[in-house]
């Protein structure tokens, strides 16, 4: 049986947030940097080079593992890397290359491992079951794991990147160059969550002038 917590511990209780600022505060409000958050978007949407801007993004704030399941190490990575200057991120940032569920497992069990992991696709670890989502949340309760999913008919696309888009504290889904934002960290009033994300201010105008 699991501790109850008074009201009073409730109401007073403090969360560590990340402070974002500028844009990605007006998208995503103040996250705590720990649990699940989803992307998803068709293909040619522009939702590589968001995430590159994400993971860069959060290196301010932690260290920032990419575990490029579908792609690994290539040169339309590498461009993409070199689009967002990843540089500049310095050794806060590394790629895994096609890493295993139970590879990163073992990772995340030692001392100074990344504090937030993308997982870029889920359709990649072949014979993921929703189970294995929440033992790895469970297990790591104090990291962040973004997951990536291909979409259909504008939602994540299978049964486990659905239920992953349920429980996620920050959903993204991406289309023409814009990042539609859904948050549990909105303060409205105060302008933070919830704003779309502009990747690539030309390419969205076009695109959706176009589909206007």
């Amino acid at each position: 049986m699991g501790r109850a917590i008074s009201n009073k511990n409730v109401l007073t209780a403090k969360f560590e947030v990340a402070e974002f600022d500028g844009a990605f505060l007006a998208s995503f409000g103040k996250p705590e940097l720990r649990g699940a958050w989803i992307v998803y978007g068709g293909s040619g949407s522009g939702k590589t080079t968001f995430l590159m801007q994400l993971c860069k993004y959060l290196t301010r704030f932690r260290r920032v593992a990419y575990n490029s399941l579908e792609q690994g190490l290539s040169l339309s990575l590498q461009k993409a890397w070199e689009r967002v200057r990843m540089d500049e991120a310095g050794s806060r940032i590394i790629l895994l290359n096609k890493e295993s569920l139970k590879d990163l497992r073992v990772r995340l069990s030692k001392k100074q491992s990344p504090d937030v992991v993308v997982i870029d696709s889920v359709h990649y670890w072949f014979g993921l079951k929703v189970a294995d989502v929440m033992k790895l949340k469970d297990d790591f309760p104090g990291k962040l794991f973004i997951f990536v999913s291909h979409e259909k008919r504008g939602l994540p696309d299978g049964i486990v990147a659905e239920k992953i888009r349920y429980d996620s504290e920050i959903k993204m889904r991406v289309e023409g160059y814009k990042v539609f934002v859904t948050t549990r960290y909105e303060v409205a009033e105060r302008g933070e969550g919830g704003a779309d994300f502009v990747i690539w201010e030309q390419g969205a105008e076009e695109y959706w002038v176009n589909k206007m």
